[in-house]
């Protein structure tokens, strides 16, 4: 089979060469992207002069016809054209011609795959940013069903301070707006447009980048052809905003996984959500919410691959880099698929209060409230810490809690105690006293709920595509 850059080649490649070369069994989802570019580029040579009207009729006709190919399942896809870049072009040459030919004018491989994948992640970026503002939505209104639903906090796994179940989703939420932060930066940087860069230096013919540009709606350029030819920084930066949220995803599965436990028996999974055993008759299994933990895994192995093919690799294009798309579309494909199951497995859940407001009432939870009911009373904290400290030991020793000491026992501690105590250190108090911005307190936590319902009903996905070729 002849290779469209076989001329200076006396041999064919071997066949084990072309299959272990070969980027078409990934790459051929950019086959939309590809012919995109390949529209406006041809246009821009018409622009230039370069090609004439005539034949830029003809490329473009071909080319979408290739799309509706390729959309029926009747697109011929031959491995021995490497990619599929070589694999349209081909095809167009067999539709129209020699004049197929010209399309490859004044630009190379290089900056053509570079910008494929710039078009494709553009859209995918946008469509990562509406699933996660769908998600926290989801977690807005779990929060709100659940200001006042209250739950122990933990630190180190161990009950702490209790809080209100909104104020702990709404951290989540949190979480996700920084997500989609770093999501929108990275668009940013993946808003720019290589093509023209050639193979690494540029072209000779008179080519307008700026029109390009406009026509495939990039609002940058590239500055530099050897940059935008060698540039993965985008890849790697998706990758890493990938990772950071399939962290946050992992933690809010491994909440998921620990509270629907007979041990923690705070929630209950949906059964559309769950599944069975196949030797146990009677397990219910948080599968979903413990792949999403497992998959986060594949999301961190993903950019530490790309990174590892990066490092060191001298100026410009290298065919290292033709492992990124793998990397990519992997993660790409879970992170979305993460994003889809999520939402709905939250929003069905069942909370169970009362277990959860048992929960927060052992282990001392408000040992701390009785600290500073103390040093409201005039004692240094420090002192009150000491002293809170001694009292639950005389707790555990008598098998009681906090609530249960008689007024004659606190004032064994210290006499600031007054009959107020036991109001002031209830469940209750705790959680609504703690009213520094950003605390668990419920009015606290319907400010933050009714602030993020705004600012989502205002926030509007800023990166839909304008323009379309």
């Amino acid at each position: 089979m002849k290779k469209m850059w076989g001329g200076r080649f006396t041999k064919t490649t071997d066949t084990r060469v072309e299959m272990f070369t070969s980027s078409l069994s990934f790459d051929k989802r950019l086959y939309k992207q590809d012919i995109k570019g390949s529209i406006a580029h041809t246009k821009m040579l018409v622009k230039t002069g370069i090609i004439s009207r005539e034949e830029g009729a003809q490329i473009i006709k071909g080319l979408v016809e290739i799309r509706d190919e390729i959309e029926k399942g009747k697109f011929p896809f031959r491995t021995e054209y490497e990619d599929i870049h070589m694999n349209i072009e081909k095809r167009l040459i067999e539709k129209i011609g020699p004049v197929g030919g010209k399309l490859h004018t004044a630009r190379s491989r290089n900056d053509q795959v570079t910008l494929d994948v710039h078009l494709y992640m553009k859209e995918e970026i946008s469509l990562i940013l509406e699933m996660i503002a769908a998600f926290q939505k989801v977690l807005v209104e779990k929060a709100a069903e659940n200001i006042y639903t209250i739950m122990p906090g933990y630190t180190h796994l161990q009950r702490a301070q209790p809080v209100s179940l909104g104020h702990h989703l709404m951290a989540y939420y949190n979480m996700l707006e920084r997500d989609y932060q770093r999501f929108k930066d990275c668009y940013d940087r993946t808003d720019m447009m290589p093509l023209g860069a050639g193979a690494l230096a540029g072209t000779t013919f008179p080519i307008d980048r700026e029109y390009t540009a406009k026509v495939l709606g990039f609002s940058k350029i590239y500055e530099n052809s050897i940059d935008a030819v060698s540039d993965r920084d985008f890849i790697m930066e998706f990758l890493a905003a990938s990772a950071i949220l399939m962290t946050h995803l992992s933690r809010l599965g491994e909440e998921l996984v620990l509270w629907s436990t007979s041990e923690f028996s705070f929630i209950e999974l949906d059964d559309s959500f769950t599944t069975g055993s196949s030797i146990m008759p009677q397990k219910k299994n948080p599968d979903v919410a413990e792949l999403v933990r497992g998959k986060s895994g594949r999301v961190f192995g993903n950019l530490m691959a790309l990174l590892a093919v990066m490092k060191s690799l001298p100026l410009a294009y290298h065919t290292d880099m033709q492992e990124d798309k793998e990397r990519l579309f992997d993660t790409l494909d879970t992170v979305k698929a993460c994003l889809k199951v999520m939402p709905p497995m939250i929003a069905s859940m069942k909370i169970k209060k009362e277990n959860m407001e048992k929960a927060a009432k052992g282990d001392f939870t408000n040992a701390t409230d009785v600290a500073d009911y103390l040093v409201r009373k005039g004692m240094p904290f420090r002192y009150a810490h000491e002293v809170v400290g001694k009292m639950v030991l005389y707790c555990l020793e008598k098998g009681k809690d906090l609530y249960s000491l008689t007024l004659k026992e606190l004032k064994s501690f210290s006499d600031s105690f007054e009959d107020d105590i036991m109001d002031y250190i209830s469940l209750q108090n705790c959680v609504k006293s703690r009213k520094s911005l950003g605390g668990t307190a419920f009015e606290e936590v319907e400010k933050a709920v009714n602030k993020a319902r705004v600012y989502l009903e205002s926030r509007e996905n800023p990166l839909d595509e304008k323009i379309c070729v």
